[in-house]
């Protein structure tokens, strides 16, 4: 779990993308489980029956936060000249440089994503590569002086938005949402760990 810190962090999902409209994914992954969006209704949660049910709901809620906060994050590192996608990945190295490798796990995107990026971001000189010495073949990215500037640019939007939101939830409802999705992230990571191809069953034999 991440410290508390007042660095401006990037709030989009990961993505492969620089630009570009996320409807169509999310059109795609909204028949998870075999399940629509409809099916659940505007009701209250327990409106979802079964665990399977909570399942498609939470999944179907996570992609169209994803998708929601994909389209903030561009508007709020436009004025610093930023992208959503160099955003994250600055974002994620401004406590302590990280290979590219690290990025990517720590985002939930591919690797070949984050050095295209990684390297658009080194030739615009917002970060820079360093020598690794854990591993002399991954080289490190960091940020420059000009990129920690760029982020610091996005602090008075981001800081107005994260009012606005805590006044429309309240305070507690805030945090224990954080709390719940760090949760479920955690869940998620020890079922994948434990057994793989359990949260993706195989299709029964015909």
């Amino acid at each position: 779990m991440r410290e508390v810190t007042h660095e401006t962090l990037p709030i989009g999902g990961g993505t492969d993308r620089d630009h570009g409209d996320h409807g169509d994914d999310l059109d795609e992954l909204r028949g998870i489980g075999g399940v629509g969006a409809g099916e659940f209704g505007d009701g209250e949660l327990g409106d979802a029956r079964t665990p399977q049910d909570l399942l498609s709901r939470t999944a179907l809620g996570v992609f169209r936060l994803n998708g929601q906060f994909l389209a903030i994050s561009e508007e709020l590192a436009k004025p610093a000249g930023l992208t959503a996608a160099w955003w994250q990945v600055l974002g994620a190295v401004l406590r302590e440089p990280l290979p590219v490798a690290g990025i990517a796990r720590s985002m939930g995107i591919t690797r070949q994503s984050v050095q295209r990026i990684a390297d658009l971001l080194v030739a615009k000189g917002l970060a820079e590569y360093a020598p690794n010495p854990a591993h002399r073949r991954a080289k490190l990215l960091r940020p420059t002086e000009e990129g920690r500037s760029a982020v610091d640019r996005i602090g008075p939007g981001h800081a107005a938005l994260a009012a606005r939101l805590t006044s429309e939830l309240g305070g507690a409802a805030f945090a224990e949402t954080v709390r719940t999705l760090e949760r479920l992230a955690t869940a998620l990571d020890a079922l994948e760990s434990a057994a793989p191809s359990a949260t993706v069953p195989a299709p029964a034999p015909e």
